[in-house]
């Protein structure tokens, strides 16, 4: 008689199985409403319901960076063991990318679902800890961040023919003035609440660019934006940003850095990290994609796929780990 199959272990395998991508080289953030996640047959699978029939899609966790869970979704307990298995964060939101739920005001954070592995490397950890304590090496390490922010924004919009066609272009002298500008007032700056504000100001003029730049005439910053309304450059920043959070939150846990050791966003605010790695890549990409597919009407899931060729185009999440890299092993920090 043979031995009857165990769901619980046979599906499952051993992480050296799995044919590794680096996190850093993988292409896929899935956002997913109103449906189940679930193993099948050792895979991951997604199952929407249609008139006559239920629909099943695979997902390609080897290469597979997060997974949003918005409105309307459950995940059983052996997806999750995969997942975890795959490295692959899981995090539960609101509609559309957001942490907007139920319509609420108050503002709720994604929930991350981390892989949980104690054989994460330790040198990032160490060197990032070296230095934390000190507050004017966190300063500077602020400050190096908002560098490597304003480099990448330069380099996408002096090569990306799409964002060019549209007027982001660094090489115009109205935008390279603000972008030199912006440089040389950051190593002015004495304390993190002035850099932030003065990264507040910049990403402002920004908005008013890429407002002009698209005939999106009228534009006011509203973290609140409705899904699917009227001001959809709005949703789609919203959207876009928690697109760059994934990355910020893979950059991170694949480090092992814990999200609370931030250099710009508060030492208690929660996943405060988070949002220092996502914000260098956020307004080079995300912001004038917003206002492009904004004013070209397109709809969210367009946007959320024009995002993500993005993300793999300009190797965004590369150059995250790059900058969160050699910050934590810096040693000489010329204070």
């Amino acid at each position: 008689m043979s031995k009857p199959k165990n769901p619980y272990t046979d599906n499952s395998f051993a992480s050296s199985e799995l044919k590794t991508i680096l996190h850093s080289k993988r292409a896929n953030i899935y956002y997913l409403e109103y449906c189940r996640v679930m193993q099948k047959d050792g895979r991951i699978l997604y199952l929407t319901e249609d008139d006559k029939a239920n629909l099943y899609y695979n997902i390609p966790i080897a290469n597979t960076t997060s997974l949003l869970l918005g409105t309307g979704t459950s995940i059983t307990q052996a997806a999750m063991r995969l997942l975890s298995q795959a490295g692959v964060l899981v995090g539960f939101c609101g509609g559309g990318g957001t942490p907007l739920f139920m319509g609420s005001e108050q503002e709720v954070f994604i929930e991350w679902l981390t892989p949980q592995s104690e054989y994460r490397p330790t040198e990032y950890i160490q060197g990032w800890m070296s230095w934390w304590w000190d507050d004017e090496k966190r300063l500077e390490a602020a400050k190096q961040m908002q560098y490597a922010r304003i480099g990448y924004l330069q380099t996408i919009w002096s090569k990306d023919r799409d964002l060019k066609q549209h007027g982001f272009d660094s090489q115009n002298p109205v935008i390279a003035s603000l972008l030199n500008k912006h440089s040389q007032q950051i190593m002015l700056q004495d304390n993190v609440m002035h850099l932030l504000q003065l990264e507040a100001r910049l990403t402002k003029q920004l908005y008013k660019l890429a407002a002009e730049n698209t005939d999106y005439a009228g534009f006011s910053r509203d973290h609140d934006g409705q899904k699917g309304g009227v001001d959809k450059a709005n949703s789609f920043l919203n959207h876009g940003n928690y697109l760059a959070y994934g990355l910020g939150a893979t950059t991170a846990w694949v480090l092992g850095i814990p999200h609370g050791f931030a250099v710009m966003h508060g030492k208690t605010r929660r996943g405060a990290l988070v949002f220092d790695i996502a914000d260098i890549i956020k307004d080079a990409l995300v912001l004038p994609l917003a206002f492009i597919c904004a004013s070209e009407n397109v709809s969210e899931q367009e946007f959320r796929q024009e995002c993500l060729n993005m993300f793999t185009k300009h190797k965004a999440l590369d150059y995250q780990f790059e900058v969160v890299k050699g910050l934590a092993v810096k040693k000489d920090w010329g204070i």
